[in-house]
């Protein structure tokens, strides 16, 4: 991960904030050959002083076999980016550059049994569902349900370490930062305007 301290969020509690909205995230872990990677919707808790990062996912994958054999892990929750134009610089033009923001977690993973894979299901299902649905967790029928929780695992990453990089114009001046909002916010895309208003949060 680049580091600068410039770029650098040092509230924990923005950091955590960042990683809940941004919960779809890629798990990392060294294979035999390559390293693996797979991409997960996450919760993240706070728990006895912990940060605490759990889902499931599909047993006897390639994925799942390296996790289950090296504990050690990395947690990539990546949110928005775009382009800096140099041009927009008030002060004296250099290099072109993107702003972004991201947060790297280290942890051990630890996968857990059925019980426990039946309320991940569950816990998820009901976020985005509901009760009352067509698709909420109580319609599901019990033998599908059965099934499901048999071919995957539930688990849970103790977070071990935490970085982030949020890389938004902290080492221009004020008018350099408030033009490059300004010429972001005149872009379409989503995540221009998501970079645009970070920079003015933090004039």
């Amino acid at each position: 991960m680049y580091k600068d301290p410039h770029f650098t969020e040092n509230n924990e509690a923005t950091v955590i904030a960042f990683m809940k909205e941004n919960y779809f995230a890629i798990i990392t872990a060294c294979g035999v050959e390559f390293p693996v990677a797979t991409q997960l919707p996450l919760h993240v808790d706070e728990k006895d002083g912990k940060i605490l990062l759990s889902g499931h996912m599909m047993k006897y994958s390639d994925h799942y076999k390296t996790f289950f054999a090296n504990e050690n892990v990395l947690v990539l929750f990546t949110g928005p980016h775009t382009y800096i134009s140099a041009s927009w610089y008030a002060e004296e033009p250099m290099g072109s550059t993107f702003n972004y923001m991201t947060v790297h977690a280290k942890g051990k993973i630890n996968f857990k049994d059925e019980t426990a894979t039946y309320e991940a299901v569950k816990k998820i299902t009901e976020l985005h569902e509901g009760p009352g649905k067509k698709a909420s967790f109580d319609m599901l029928p019990r033998n599908y349900v059965s099934v499901m929780v048999k071919a995957i695992s539930a688990f849970e990453i103790e977070v071990t370490e935490l970085s982030n990089v949020f890389k938004l114009s902290q080492n221009r001046n004020e008018a350099s930062k408030k033009n490059i909002a300004a010429e972001l916010m005149k872009k379409e895309d989503s995540d221009s305007k998501k970079i645009a208003a970070e920079i003015l949060n933090r004039i």
